[in-house]
């Protein structure tokens, strides 16, 4: 294996994934790159970000008959009760924006206490080989959700999370230590691991 196709067209993402995946002598192209039609969406019916990330990967390689590269994320909140979940990019409806969702999400939380605020952001990546070969690697960044938003760094729901051990929200912190702790880092560290285990 010499390429992966991402099953994204987000430029960011598909820089962080060619810096896990360079070390193993291995090329990330885009879905665009790989030819797959602009106007083909993936329904990402799944009920966990395995499922997600699982479909997204299939899809594109069922089309490109290349091994394919996805990933799916986002937040979880214990006080209620796991959500928005897989539906957070789309938790204030589909003409959803991060606004919407973030006062959502505080209008939700507006009673609870900053202990009970519990939440955490998950990153799932899957890797599919044509031969039936399937990575599945996991991050897991623990935190709090605050009233309100603080900084203007980073997109989402970033400007309300603080990661455990920190002061700071996922806004205010520098693009270099958010990218060494944030769930996605996280799961590119593990999918690291799992690409040593078949490199040549």
């Amino acid at each position: 294996m010499d390429t992966l196709v991402v099953a994204s067209s987000n430029k960011h993402k598909i820089e962080e994934i060619s810096k896990v995946t360079k070390k193993f002598g291995i090329d990330v192209i885009s879905r665009d790159e790989a030819g797959i039609p602009k106007d083909i969406e993936i329904e990402e019916n799944g009920s966990t970000f395995e499922e997600n990330s699982y479909i997204k990967a299939k899809s594109i390689m069922d089309i490109c008959g290349k091994a394919t590269i996805a990933d799916d994320s986002g937040l979880m909140v214990e006080a209620l009760g796991g959500a928005p979940g897989v539906y957070s990019a789309r938790f204030a409806g589909e003409d959803q924006n991060d606004e919407r969702n973030n006062e959502k999400l505080k209008d939700l939380l507006r009673d609870v206490p900053y202990k009970d605020r519990r939440a955490k952001f998950i990153s799932v990546i899957t890797v599919l080989f044509p031969d039936g070969r399937k990575i599945v690697a996991r991050g897991e960044c623990p935190g709090h959700i605050i009233e309100e938003e603080r900084g203007n760094n980073g997109f989402g729901y970033d400007p309300l999370f603080v990661p455990e051990g920190y002061g700071s929200t996922f806004g205010m912190l520098s693009p270099e230590v958010k990218n060494e702790i944030s769930h996605r880092a996280l799961a590119l560290k593990s999918l690291a691991k799992e690409l040593e285990k078949i490199a040549p």
